[in-house]
């Protein structure tokens, strides 16, 4: 999906709307750059007035969100909505990036496969994760980047179950982007190294300079998003103006905007032109973001990152010796160290810039700059994660406390006792010496077949077998007995600890019966779970 993605992208735009390359917008007369995200919006709010508020939501946030309150339960029409808008959006020159949308697309893909195959609860925020992975593995070339990206800024954990899948999510994307576009790198990286270490103080302020440009730029997004209750058309109306107004002066800023990047790495823009993208850049990207466009925010960083890398290599240059390092090599370290200051995600662009550049005389230096700028935006700033702050606006703890964490990780069906025997709440002693043969742990009492009205210790069901000694055909009430019988709940073999654990802090569920539906109408009792059970499994983790 992500594929197609891409592909109906630089489709219309290289082939009907940019026939000088899929990103040229610069080729188009000022007025058809002033027109076109006029009716982009346009087309996007027709469409989307066909869809709940609720389904108009996109992009990695929303991804996030869904981890955080369904599981990673990703809906198909959200899907469908952020392909065609995204491609809509982005062919329109709205500013933003294509990963974003890719991530969304990615992990949909992945959660409605998990989905079809009734995988557990676990198991669906486990391929989420593959989802997001492959989906920057495969817009970048980067299949490191992807796997601990995935890991870093959407999952927020490490753990060795996740990590295998993930990285083969991460391979097997690669190698279709290889196959069906090539192995080429989204960007032309020149040979890049660090001239002298006299310039390392240097590097260090380009640190400071971005980390706080960072923290600015995250500022503007989350003041845009607090307009994200506002009708979708008077927020794409507000995006369109900005981009045709920006778009008529500076078009580089207009859709992805990789070949800027390409250019700054080139060397191939003056001063003002650096200066103008970077201001216009951050504007409309921000509004684009902040108010709900599908489009996404990796790109924008980059482009942003990659002018004010340049600027700064320009300034270097001016201020040092000959022997100073080219531009480039600032455009490429500006371009991390954005995307891991507004992210706050410093091992995802470090491993970014290292498959980008497959040159490890830039280790060093990157290192240093992603240090200095995520900590200047992080704690000098105090700016969370862009996704983060979007995510506190929706009112979302993310990510959730250890303990949840840690219960989410695990499906019901890892931990529920399968020795179980059922039987009707009135019933005859030879079936209750019957059931007890088997030597379950639980009996599951039903009012009628399927019905069940609590479960009762087996235990107690044979201490009072042995001491009445009842005839066979003797009735047997078991909310009669003595014993102790817990009031039971329902809930799905898929779900994961945490949702059991939710439900047992109600006050009228003391157990829950595990059911698996094997038929339209049926679901069978598989197992039992009770408090002890879920406290005996975060002891055996501690």
């Amino acid at each position: 999906m992500t594929l197609g993605f891409r592909a109906a992208i630089d489709y219309l735009l290289g082939g009907f709307l940019l026939p000088a390359g899929p990103e040229s917008f610069e080729a188009l007369p000022r007025e058809e750059r002033w027109l076109l995200p006029l009716a982009g919006v346009a087309v996007l709010v027709a469409g989307f007035a066909l869809l709940r508020t609720g389904n108009v939501r996109f992009g990695v946030v929303h991804v996030m969100e869904r981890l955080s309150r369904h599981q990673g339960y990703m809906p198909m029409r959200n899907a469908v909505a952020q392909f065609f808008g995204g491609i809509v959006a982005l062919v329109a020159g709205v500013p933003g990036g294509r990963e974003g949308p890719a991530i969304h697309l990615g992990a949909a893909s992945a959660s409605l496969m998990g989905q079809a195959f009734e995988l557990p609860n676990n198991a669906i925020r486990t391929l989420v994760a593959c989802g997001t992975a492959a989906a920057i593995a495969g817009s970048f070339n980067t299949p490191m980047a992807g796997v601990i990206f995935a890991m870093e800024v959407v999952m927020m954990e490490y753990t060795i179950g996740s990590f295998i899948p993930v990285i083969l999510a991460a391979v097997t994307a690669t190698l279709m982007t290889h196959y069906f576009i090539g192995p080429e790198p989204a960007f032309a990286v020149a040979p890049l190294q660090l001239a002298t270490l006299l310039e390392i103080p240097f590097v260090v302020l380009c640190g400071v300079v971005i980390g706080a440009l960072a923290a600015s730029y995250s500022s503007l997004v989350q003041v845009f998003t607090r307009f994200h209750g506002r009708p979708f058309w008077q927020r794409g109306l507000v995006v369109a103006v900005l981009t045709a107004a920006a778009g008529w002066a500076a078009p580089e800023i207009m859709g992805v905007g990789y070949d800027t990047v390409n250019a700054a790495m080139a060397g191939e823009l003056a001063l003002t032109a650096l200066v103008t993208v970077a201001l216009l850049k951050g504007l409309t990207s921000a509004a684009a973001v902040g108010l709900g466009m599908p489009v996404g925010i990796i790109g924008p960083t980059f482009v942003i990152g990659a002018v004010v890398g340049g600027l700064l290599g320009l300034l270097g240059s001016a201020l040092g010796s000959g022997d100073a390092a080219s531009p480039g090599f600032y455009v490429m370290l500006g371009m991390a160290a954005m995307m891991a200051a507004v992210l706050q995600a410093p091992l995802a662009a470090l491993m970014a810039v290292l498959e980008l550049t497959a040159n490890p005389n830039v280790i060093l230096p990157a290192m240093l700059v992603i240090v200095v700028a995520t900590m200047v935006a992080g704690v000098t700033f105090r700016q969370k994660s862009v996704f983060l702050s979007s995510l506190a606006t929706l009112g979302l703890q993310y990510p959730p406390d250890p303990v949840r964490a840690h219960l989410q990780r695990a499906g019901v069906a890892s931990i529920m006792n399968r020795s179980l025997a059922r039987l009707a709440e009135t019933c005859t002693a030879a079936e209750a010496r019957q059931a007890l043969a088997a030597a379950p742990r639980w009996i599951v009492v039903e009012t009628e077949p399927g019905r069940v009205r609590c479960v009762l210790n087996a235990i107690d069901l044979r201490a009072h077998l042995d001491e009445e000694a009842p005839a066979d055909d003797a009735a047997v009430s078991l909310l009669a007995i003595p014993g102790v019988r817990r009031d039971a709940g329902d809930i799905d073999y898929r779900a994961t600890l945490d949702e059991a654990y939710a439900k047992l802090r109600s006050p009228d569920v003391e157990a829950l019966c595990v059911r698996r539906t094997s038929a339209p109408m049926i679901a069978s009792v598989r197992g039992v779970i009770v408090q002890e059970d879920i406290d005996n499994y975060r002891e055996s983790a501690a």
